[in-house]
Order: structure tokens, then sequence, then C-alpha cells
């Protein structure tokens, strides 16, 4: 009874402390292994361990890359111009001794101190620079020397790796975005004008050059015109004068005709000439040309 008692408890204690003596770190995770407080082994390696129940204690890292995002900082140029700068930096955990002693393990806190130190560094990085060099011109530039001048210090101070520094957005402080606005605004109102002035002016170039050439077109068909109906006419005067002469009796009499039709058409009733006249020598007469 006695043996199967001590058996038992035996049991009860394996079971209680063998739990508390193996511990698992994973692909993902990094991890200090603590007696009382104090780091005994750092960098633990992924896999099973085993540690002293009790005494010993395991603090557990991510050990992925991780995000700091900071606040947007005013930071001032070459110039003296002022400069919202939005940033954010990755990193990774590779001493998690440092880490732990530095940070007490706390991803927030190591987060803090690293966004202080990356606004610091952007901050001396602008101010060696004009804003179209931070803008534009050396903004990979200086972001790889922020990333490197970081890495001289976090790594021995907080145990931590810093993989990238990213600007996110540039702007300028409200006060000065919207005389900068007017400004622009302004100066497309005036190309704009100035656009539409020469458009006009081209406009109306083409409209003169147009009308120009409506009116030589116009005036030469006009002068083809005329000569074809003074060619037209001087034919038909041609004809009429060759077939007249082949008969100038006839000729006579056709004009006599023609002359009577224009005078009786008009509707006058009064004719004032002389009896033996000419005009009538067909109506009194009609052998009179023979």
């Amino acid at each position: 009874m006695m043996k199967q008692t001590l058996m038992g408890a035996v049991l009860v204690i394996i079971l209680f402390i063998l739990p508390n003596s193996i511990y698992v770190i994973s692909e993902t995770e990094r991890g200090v292994l603590l007696k009382f407080g104090e780091v005994v082994r750092g960098d633990l390696s992924p896999g099973l361990h085993f540690k002293v129940p009790f005494v010993d204690n395991v603090r557990r890292f991510d050990g992925r890359i991780l995000t700091v995002d900071s606040n947007p900082e005013r930071f001032f140029t070459q110039e003296k111009k002022a400069l919202i700068v939005d940033s954010y930096a990755k990193f990774r955990v590779t001493d998690t001794s440092k880490f732990y002693t530095a940070t007490s393990g706390e991803e927030i806190r190591a987060a803090s101190l690293l966004a202080q130190r990356i606004n610091d560094d952007l901050r001396n990085q602008v101010a060696a620079r004009t804003v179209q060099e931070v803008v534009s011109g050396e903004r990979d530039q200086f972001m790889e020397a922020v990333k490197a001048r970081l890495n001289q210090s976090v790594l021995d101070e907080l145990g931590v790796e810093v993989i990238d520094v990213r600007v996110k957005k540039i702007d300028l402080p409200p006060e000065v975005s919207e005389s900068v606005y007017r400004r622009m605004n302004a100066e497309r109102e005036k190309e704009a004008r100035e656009l539409r002035s020469e458009g006009k002016e081209i406009a109306e170039g083409m409209r003169a050059e147009a009308d120009r050439k409506v009116t030589v077109i116009e005036a030469e068909a006009i002068r083809d015109a005329e000569i074809i109906r003074g060619q037209g006419d001087a034919e038909a005067t041609r004809v009429y004068a060759d077939s007249f002469n082949q008969d100038s009796e006839f000729y006579a009499f056709v004009r006599s005709l023609n002359a009577y039709q224009e005078t009786f058409s008009s509707g006058g009733d009064i004719m004032l000439l002389q009896p033996d006249s000419q005009f009538f020598q067909y109506l009194r007469d009609p052998n009179a040309g023979k």
C-alpha cells in the first residue's frame, strides 16, 4: 500500500513537473531563457528545449519582420522650409538578449524607441537637403543613409536590425499648402488664358484664310462663267449670223416680229408713229422685204 502511494505521488510530481520542464520555440519565434529574471541563454533555436521548473523562465518574441509606423513629423530643409514627413520602417529581432534587456521584451516599447531614432535621423537627413532633393531627387539615397545610420546603433543598443526605411508621404504644412495651391491655381488660369488667346488668334487666322480662299474661288468661278458665257454668246451670234446671211429677208422679218412682240407685250395702248413708218411695213405689206 505504501509502495503504491509512493508511486502515485511520484507520478503526480512527474505529470506536474514535466510540462514545466519542456518548452518549444517555433520557426517564427525568437526566445531567451531567464533564471530568476536574468538572461542566461539568448537566441534560442527553434525546436524542443528543457528548463529547470520554477527556476527558469522563457520569453518568446516574434521572429518575423515587424513594422513600425512613425507619426508624421515636421522637418526643415536646407532652405529652412517646413515639410511634413510620414514614414515607416521594417525591422526584426536579431539579438534576443539585447532586445530583452533594452525593451523588457515589449514590441511596443521597441517600436517606440525605433520610431524616435528614425525621426531623429530623418530630421538630420532632411536638414542637409533641399526640398527638390527630398521630394524627388535624392529620396532613395537619404532613405538608405537613414537605414545605414540606424543599423550602426540599434543593433547594439536594441538588438534589432532595420530592414528598410520608407517615406509614405511628404506634404507641405497646411498654412503653406493653401498659398501654394492658390499660386498654382493662378498660374494655371494664366496659362489657360494664354492658350485660349493663342487659340482665338489661330482660329481668326484660319477663318480669314478660309474667307480669302472662298473669295478667290468665287471670283475665279465668276470669271470662268463670264468667259464661257461670252464664248457661248459669240458662238450663238456666229451661228445666227451664218444662218441669217443665207436669207437676209427672213432675218429682217424675224427681227420685225421680235420687235412687235416686245412692243405690244408692254401693255401700252398709245404709239406715236408716222403713217409711212418702216416699223409697220410687214403689217401693211407681207411682201415688203422682197
